[in-house]
C-alpha cells in the first residue's frame, strides 16, 4: 500500500526529483534540498531547477555521517523570509503551519505525512474523549490533527525550540489545551508504565538517532522494540490505536509490522486486532514516485 497527500492540498507540491535531490514548493516558495532516496535522473535541467529555487540546501562537511547527516545551510537564490506559513486543508479540519529554513535540511513539516494525519483525525473523531500521546511529535502536525477531532492531546519531544514551534502552530491553527512535555520519550514511556496511565491513541515517529534533553541517547535499531513493548503497556487493550512511522533506510513494511506484532504479543495469539501497513510517498509534476517513509497502524 502506498498513501500520497491529496490533491487538494494547493500550499505544497514536489516539482521535480532526482539526482539525489527534491524540488518542491511550499507556499510562494520554491526550495531544493537534498533526498538520497531520489536515485533517478530529475526531469528539469539544471538551469530549470536554479530558475524556479527562491533558495537552496548546501549539505555541511558532516553530512552523510550518523548524527550529523542533515546539517548544513540554505543559499538564498531569490528574495524570501526566514519564516512563513502554509495552510493545511484536511478532511474536516485545517492546519496553520510556519515553516522556517532551519540548519538541518528540514523546514518543520514532513509532507508526505499527510495520510496519518488525516488517519488520525478519522480514528479520534469516532472516540468519545479520547486520550492520545503523540512521541517524538517535532513541530505537532498529528498532535494538531488529533486535537482537532476532539482528542486530550499529550505532544512529547526532547527540544524544547521543537516544543515552542508545535505550540506556536497550535495558535496558529486556532486551537488550544496541548499538553506539552519536554522529556526523552524512552524515560516518559517507561514512567507511564509504572503509573498504569493508559491512552486510547499513541504516535510515534522515531528518528533513527538523536538525543534527549540530559544527553540520552537513542538508537532506532537498539531500542524500538523496547518503546514498542512500552507503548504495549499504556495502549488501551479493548479500542486503543497506534501509528508507528519509520523514515530509517532499510526499514520496509513488512518487518515494522513484525516488530508491532511481536511487542504487542500478537503473534500466535487469537486475540482480534487490524493492521495496516504501507510507504508515505510524494509523487512529482512528472509521475515519479518517492517513498519517504513507511508506516503501521493498529488497531485493538
Amino acid at each position: 500500500m502506498v498513501e500520497y497527500p491529496s490533491e487538494r492540498w494547493k500550499d505544497y507540491a514536489l516539482l521535480d526529483s532526482g539526482h539525489g535531490l527534491k524540488l518542491e514548493r511550499f507556499g510562494s516558495y520554491v526550495l531544493a534540498r537534498p533526498e538520497p532516496k531520489a536515485l533517478w535522473d530529475p526531469s528539469m535541467s539544471e538551469k530549470e531547477w536554479n530558475s524556479l529555487s527562491h533558495v537552496r540546501f548546501r549539505p555541511g562537511a558532516g553530512f552523510g555521517k550518523a548524527g550529523k547527516e542533515d546539517s548544513g545551510t540554505w543559499e538564498k537564490l531569490k528574495a524570501m523570509p526566514d519564516q512563513w506559513q502554509v495552510t493545511y486543508p484536511g478532511e474536516g479540519f485545517e492546519l496553520r503551519m510556519r515553516l522556517g529554513l532551519t540548519a538541518f535540511k528540514h523546514v518543520g513539516i514532513f509532507p508526505e505525512q499527510a495520510p496519518n494525519w488525516e488517519w488520525i483525525a478519522s480514528r479520534t473523531r469516532s472516540m468519545q474523549n479520547p486520550k492520545v500521546l503523540n512521541l517524538f511529535a517535532y513541530t505537532g502536525g498529528a498532535s494538531l490533527a488529533a486535537k482537532s477531532a476532539g482528542a486530550d492531546v499529550t505532544h512529547l519531544d526532547s527540544v524544547r525550540q521543537v516544543v515552542t514551534w508545535a505550540r506556536e502552530n497550535m495558535e496558529n491553527s486556532g486551537m488550544d489545551g496541548i499538553r506539552w512535555i519536554v522529556e526523552d520519550a524512552m524515560k516518559f514511556v517507561r514512567r507511564e508504565v509504572k503509573r498504569g496511565h493508559l491512552y486510547d491513541g499513541i504516535i510515534l515517529d522515531p528518528p533513527a538517532y538523536g538525543h534527549g534533553p540530559d544527553g540520552e541517547k537513542w538508537r532506532l535499531d537498539e531500542l524500538l522494540f523496547e518503546m514498542l513493548r512500552g507503548v504495549s503497556s499504556i495502549l488501551d487493550p479493548d479500542h486503543g490505536w497506534m501509528v508507528l512511522n519509520l523514515y530509517s533506510n532499510g526499514y520496509s513494511a513488512a518487518l515494522g509490522e513484525t516488530v508491532v506484532r511481536e511487542a504487542f504479543g500478537l503473534s500466535g495469539n487469537k486475540r482480534r486486532y487490524t493492521m495496516q501497513s504501507g510507504e508515505l510517498a510524494l509523487d512529482d509534476r512528472y509521475g515519479k514516485s518517492l517513498p519517504l517513509s513507511i508506516f503501521v497502524r493498529l488497531e485493538l
